[in-house]
């Protein structure tokens, strides 16, 4: 089937961030704001009936919803036109209503703590209240850690030009960074970064590789300066906050916001450390494939051709169909929601410049949808990036009947619904192998991204959590951030590379995410959470598809600890879990290296 490989962004906001109707939009939620401001304001528990209470609710959703769609609208014009500059204009008008409603809302939650634990139980008895209590209960706890509401706005009012100004100035430098490449023909091309960064890790050539990664490294270093006074100041703010706010240490936030205990992150690090030997030894046989002592940083994701075979590659029309062809041999919900996001224009995939680099899944609250943001250049690797986007969307998809309150999961849980979409089809593809040098390359594909969450995102984790601990003594200098990177790196690839990425700190987006501190761990959760969920699968696949649909549900109500005893019936604070989801992946490393040894 066709399948048109660009969103269709005129339906949400014609006329792009011009647009006449997003302005209106955007009056409107100011509107909606000051009424919201009327009824805070007028609102007390001990006079006023229950109802009066689900009204502001109600005010919140409609505002969330809202600057939800706008947000994003905004967010997804520009990240794939990089070159409109009208998109930070409005971006500073959304921000300021961000602000506003930030404010607010520490009203809100203030109050909500002033209740005495008995009115606030018997408020909560509420049969629409009761629904939703998980969510009220987390906020008023939440709440007891909030300053004076005077503060609290003011440091709302700085926020606009302290954490989310510092990464939007990240992404603005970025959108002007191009990566110089010159083919054999001697013909040098201007590369955006999303190119550049496609090709460097994708391209069979290894000299290809290299000159990119020589490239890209000396673009990092060029604007490195601004990188370190952007890191700097951002999670320096933030760890001001974090003291102020009274969290004992700089992990505590993102583990409350995580909704886990620091017991089962210690126990998901210490399997991985512990048993990565399978994914070393497989990065090892990989070098010797390609006529290597060591990978460099460029070769661990670099293609595997034997003989006369090609890499696997895809167009999108194909990727589409294989997605949905594999999906339907686990469920037909999962099959019929991702026929309807694809035919519906949902996912951006064209491979044209000026667009941002990476991938993403995002949400349109008031339509109930979500919309997909990638490169698609025809590698096995972008096609699992589809599969896993769609995993995102699908998870959103199946709570879009629970109250709002509910649908608001974590970071660490949202990747379980993506990697179990992506395992589906990284699976698929080694089995549809026709041929053992297309196997090994396969298998090669599948556990780049095992590397990536056991060795890569173990890398990233090690680096900030040494710069937070050194952010907290004083400004870090650019060459002690390079030091860091490097000496995390090397612990965890176990020094297994010939080469590493001293400037990655800055050319990774996910350090300069305003909204959520530590963008890291809860990858690597996500994908043994889920490969537990598909290890369940196996065992039973027969209905499957409901049992894990209503563990989806249950993501935005319930502590991970809870939810993994509920519908899985372990203890994730147990490192045997975890090493037991790593020992899944460990098998296809030896299977790699099993079918290559007579290669070497």
């Amino acid at each position: 089937m066709k399948y048109v490989d660009t969103w269709d962004l005129e339906s949400i906001f014609p006329g792009g961030t011009k647009s006449e109707e997003l302005q209106v939009k955007l009056k409107d939620i100011e509107k909606q704001i000051n009424e919201y401001q009327i009824l805070l304001r007028d609102w007390d528990y001990q006079t006023q009936s229950v109802d009066a209470f689900k009204t502001i609710l109600s005010k919140q959703e409609t505002i969330g919803k809202g600057l939800g769609q706008s947000s994003t609208f905004v967010q997804m014009w520009h990240d794939a036109y990089t070159n409109d500059e009208h998109a930070n204009v409005v971006k500073g008008q959304i921000m300021n209503l961000f602000s506003d409603v930030q404010k607010l809302s520490n009203t809100f939650t203030k109050k909500l703590v002033e209740i005495p634990d008995t009115d606030w139980n018997n408020l909560l008895e509420d049969k629409d209240l009761a629904e939703v209590s998980f969510s009220l209960n987390e906020t008023r706890d939440d709440g007891k850690r909030l300053l004076s509401e005077a503060e609290e706005e003011l440091i709302a009012e700085l926020n606009k030009d302290g954490l989310a100004a510092w990464s939007n100035l990240y992404d603005t430098v970025v959108s002007i960074i191009t990566i110089p490449f010159t083919d054999k023909e001697g013909k040098t091309t201007e590369l955006s970064v999303g190119q550049a960064m496609n090709r460097m890790y994708a391209d069979p050539d290894p000299e290809v590789r290299k000159q990119l990664f020589d490239n890209w490294e000396a673009a990092w270093t060029k604007y490195g300066p601004i990188f370190a006074d952007t890191l700097n100041h951002l999670d320096g703010y933030r760890i001001t906050l974090q003291k102020k706010h009274q969290y004992d240490n700089h992990l505590e936030e993102p583990l409350e916001y995580n909704r886990m205990t620091d017991k089962t992150l210690n126990a998901m690090w210490s399997a991985v450390s512990n048993n990565k030997g399978a994914f070393i030894e497989f990065l090892n046989q990989k070098a010797k494939l390609l006529g290597m002592e060591k990978l460099g940083w460029q070769d661990v994701d670099a293609p595997i051709a034997l003989g006369d075979m090609n890499s696997t590659s895809f167009t999108y029309d194909e990727a589409c169909d294989f997605i949905i062809e594999n999906f339907a041999s686990f469920g037909p919900k999962l099959t019929e929601f991702t026929k309807h996001a694809l035919e519906n224009r949902w996912v951006e995939a064209e491979d044209r410049p000026n667009k941002r680099p990476g991938g993403y899944c995002t949400g349109l609250p008031e339509f109930g949808e979500s919309r997909i943001f990638m490169t698609f250049t025809g590698s096995s690797s972008d096609t699992s990036t589809l599969a896993h986007e769609l995993g995102h969307a699908f998870h959103s998809h199946v709570m879009k009947d629970l109250p709002t309150l509910n649908r608001q999961y974590a970071m660490n849980v949202a990747e379980t619904a993506s990697t179990f979409a992506e395992t589906i089809i990284g699976n698929a593809t080694v089995e549809n192998a026709k041929s053992k040098e297309e196997k090994i390359a396969l298998l090669n594909s599948k556990l780049e991204n095992a590397t990536a969450m056991f060795l890569n995102i173990h890398a990233r984790y090690l680096f900030e959590n040494a710069f937070y601990e050194e952010r907290a003594k004083g400004i870090v200098s650019e060459k002690r951030l390079n030091e860091l990177m490097v000496a995390a790196q090397k612990e965890a690839y176990e020094d297994s590379l010939s080469s590493y990425h001293p400037h990655f700190w800055c050319s990774k987006l996910h350090f300069f995410i305003d909204s959520v501190p530590f963008y890291n761990f809860p990858y690597t959760f996500g994908y043994l959470f889920s490969l537990g969920i598909y290890a369940e699968y196996l065992k039973n696949p027969e209905g499957f598809e409901d049992k894990y649909i209503a563990l989806l549900r249950d993501t935005g109500s319930m502590k991970v600890e809870d939810l993994a005893q509920k519908h899985l019936n372990v203890d994730i604070t147990n490192e045997d879990f975890w090493a037991a989801g790593i020992e899944l992946m460990g098998q296809d490393a030896k299977e790699f290296i099993e079918l290559t040894n007579d290669l070497i």
